[in-house]
């Protein structure tokens, strides 16, 4: 719909927040569309995950934390309007930007009510649409991808470095997006589903226990020296807490 990126880009990236290790969603069903955004965004320095399904958009707000949600109206099943006002219901403040071809007056006005906090009609331009995510994240709560700590270890997600009581840790892109899913949701227990989400959002069902095992193995050692601990929780899933917190393994 949006052809290749316009010239326009370029100046839309004039005095833009910085993007990155900010992760963003974008739930889209137009395939050309969905590919425009996520490759533009990308570029910007924006983490991207892309579906074509309100089900699919649900499933990835439960799963994980996102700073923004980019979300197309009409979707095939759950529609977008749906996907806000559950996510409202749900009890999640992330801004959501609507995409669609209504642009009557009761249109915004319900999108508004369901809880979506910005509107932009289609066909838009693209710089514009920069410009409104830029303005959504820099509203008060907006995620500027501060430091996350737990216990010794510090995470930066726009730097995509980890620090423990020795230094720096050297991780790989899937042992960072682990460690800080496990992180931001510290000490609740993460799911083997959210991990394979957030590690490996292209293969979320060919990826099984062993390999996300594998992975935490890997990341055990690499905390040996810290006294935070990924601790297994039987049945559950994974989660991430300081040694000595509520009667954790010592």
């Amino acid at each position: 719909m949006l052809g290749d990126l316009p010239p326009t880009v370029r100046e839309a990236r004039l005095g833009r927040c910085n993007t990155a290790g900010v992760r963003l969603l974008v739930v889209e069903d137009d395939t050309a569309l969905r590919e425009v955004l996520e490759r533009g965004l990308s570029e910007e320095g924006y983490v991207l995950d892309a579906v074509a399904t309100g089900e699919g958009a649900l499933e990835h707000l439960r799963a994980l934390e996102y700073a923004l949600c980019i979300c197309d109206w009409r979707l095939p099943g759950t529609s977008g309007l749906e996907v806000v006002t559950t996510a409202r219901r749900w009890g999640l403040s992330i801004p959501f930007l609507m995409l669609t071809a209504r642009d009557a007056s009761q249109d915004r006005v319900a999108a508004l009510d369901a809880g979506a906090d910005d509107y932009l009609t289609k066909p838009f331009d693209y710089a514009e649409l920069l410009a409104r995510v830029r303005a959504l994240l820099r509203r008060p709560g907006g995620d500027r991808s501060p430091q996350l700590r737990c216990g010794d270890l510090v995470l930066d997600p726009a730097t995509r470095e980890a620090h423990g009581p020795d230094g720096p840790i050297p991780l790989t892109t899937r042992e960072f997006a682990l460690l800080e899913l496990l992180c931001r949701r510290s000490p609740a227990v993460v799911s083997r589903r959210s991990i394979a989400l957030q590690a490996w959002p292209d293969e979320v069902e060919a990826v099984g226990s062993n390999t996300i095992e594998v992975h935490v193995a890997r990341l055990r050692g690499k905390l040996a020296r810290c006294e935070t601990r990924i601790e297994t929780v039987r049945g559950s899933g994974y989660r991430l807490r300081p040694r000595h917190a509520d009667g954790a393994p010592a």
